[in-house]
């Protein structure tokens, strides 16, 4: 039997005043004071962002016992630097002009996009799984495709924005998905389609690199590894290992399985919209046959086409467990909505989504 693939996540964060909960630009002090306790973070677009990273690992435990340790160390710098450290997926408060990291790259794609990328400050989860090639990323990625909506409803974790509720449990997903390359991928046939359509892109001037190819899944233009990026960063660490167990399984599955379905583009938009519309809480469309089905039964579907992976990873327990769970409970996107409608108070807000960030990390 075929060794599982090895995994990392990288996951994004806000830095907020611990008071008003406004996104402050303090995202270099934060980085220069965990290379001083050397810790490794990244620096994002803006400065009110950061970004964590894990090492490679061969089972979910360790990467949940990493993660934990990134959540608890990136916090604690944060705090060093009169900030507090947020599992959301876009700004909950009013804040004031969001302002871009001063590197090259990034000012040349607030020079060329203009106001979209001012409105940034959403932060996402991206799951890295190897493969041993670029056809091997792609035959994932159409696997991936039908599922990627409900990816999506299951971290769902941006449902306040700006101090107003969206209407949306994943508003990062709707404005992110204004960049022109940002999206479910096409079904690629080859990798020459690949090739063609990122060349295309380049060509247009709607991308300036290949790391601005934004699809939802793609090989990695950094590491040898298929990347999903569909994902609001979730509100616990369990959510973002869950995740990444579920995209692991997929990828196993993927490679295993000789054909994926070709869903229609109209179709997967509106997957989308409903998934990014009601999270967890609400029905999902199921991209096959285009029914609305109740999320927790395309969860289970999915949970079933991938079980054999997901035993052989002895991740069936962990995963099966975690849903359960997380259906109870609810996601980020729910967390936000309960605190908010309890008081109408934003600080509740910011209060309980601190206090998921941590949640089992201390």
């Amino acid at each position: 039997m075929e060794a599982p693939p090895t995994i990392g996540v990288e996951e994004e964060f806000l830095l907020v005043d611990p008071l008003s909960g406004a996104p402050i630009g303090r995202n270099a002090d934060v980085v220069r004071t965990a290379a001083d306790f050397g810790m490794d973070l990244q620096l994002e677009i803006m400065r009110c962002q950061v970004e964590t990273s894990t090492r490679v690992h061969t089972n979910t435990g360790d990467l949940l016992r990493e993660l934990r340790e990134l959540r608890r160390g990136a916090a604690a710098c944060a705090e060093k630097n009169d900030a507090l450290l947020l599992a959301a997926a876009v700004p909950p408060t009013v804040p004031e002009e969001l302002s871009i990291t001063a590197t090259p790259r990034y000012r040349r794609i607030a020079e060329s996009f203009g106001r979209l990328a001012y409105e940034q400050g959403l932060c996402g989860c991206h799951v890295h799984v190897a493969v041993p090639d670029r056809a091997a990323a792609l035959q994932v990625s159409n696997f991936l495709r039908p599922w990627l909506p409900l990816l999506l409803a299951l971290t769902a974790n941006s449902a306040i924005y700006r101090g107003v509720e969206t209407g949306y449990h994943s508003w990062r997903n709707i404005l992110w998905r204004r960049w022109p390359s940002a999206g479910p991928p096409p079904y690629f046939g080859s990798v020459g389609e690949f090739e063609a359509a990122v060349e295309s892109m380049l060509s247009l001037g709607v991308i300036l690199d290949r790391k601005m190819v934004y699809w939802d899944v793609r090989p990695s233009s950094t590491f040898p590894t298929v990347e999903v990026r569909v994902s609001d960063v979730p509100a616990t660490v369990e959510e973002s290992a869950l995740l990444a167990s579920l995209v692991r399984a997929s990828a196993m599955t993927a490679r295993a399985t000789d054909s994926a379905p070709r869903v229609a583009e109209d179709t997967l938009r509106a997957a989308y919209w409903k998934a990014a519309r009601e999270g967890i809480d609400g029905a999902a469309i199921d991209p096959l046959d285009g029914r609305t089905v109740p999320v927790e039964d395309l969860l289970t579907r999915l949970i079933d086409r991938i079980r054999p992976a997901l035993e052989q990873l002895d991740d069936l327990g962990f995963v099966t467990d975690t849903v359960a769970a997380l259906l109870a409970r609810g996601n980020g996107a729910r967390r936000q909505l309960d605190a908010f409608h309890a008081r109408g108070d934003l600080s509740d807000v910011v209060g309980e989504l601190a206090e998921a960030t941590l949640y089992t990390c201390r």
